[in-house]
């Protein structure tokens, strides 16, 4: 149940847009500073790993070893097979590590992510209250 919620989820933000996946587009959000949730397949090679681990080095993006292999990430996706994504909204990342259960193995990544959500509320929240204040022509 919990599998196909997280799958789900990939899902839905592949129709929306908000994930890159594969070698080269998601080393490209990666340096981009967009990417807000790297994964990476259980049956990922070692250089797959590797390389998102110099994506990640000296930012403040993390990344996370699935329990999917790289048929089943793949297939949420509509795709063959994928060992790396890189999730680019925040709050779809959020969903996605809470879907996957086990909330004490991933407490840090979630208490991170649960600040970055906020941040993002925040701002958008100040947003809207400047935009109502914003003059438009001549007065």
């Amino acid at each position: 149940m919990e599998q196909n919620k997280a799958l789900g989820l990939i899902s839905i933000a592949r129709k929306a847009g908000k994930i890159e996946f594969g070698e080269e587009p998601t080393g490209a959000a990666a340096r981009a500073r967009k990417a807000r949730l790297i994964v990476v397949a259980c049956d990922a090679s070692e250089h797959a790993v590797r390389r998102v681990r110099n994506y990640v080095a000296g930012t403040k993006q993390p990344w996370l070893r699935l329990p999917y292999t790289k048929a089943e990430l793949g297939g949420a996706m509509g795709k063959p097979d994928c060992a790396m994504a890189a999730i680019t909204d925040v709050s779809l990342a959020q969903a996605f590590v809470q879907a996957l259960g086990e909330p004490e193995k991933y407490a840090p990544l979630l208490q991170q992510l649960d600040v970055r959500v906020q941040r993002v509320r925040q701002r958008a929240k100040e947003e809207k209250a400047h935009s109502k204040h914003v003059r438009h022509g001549s007065k």
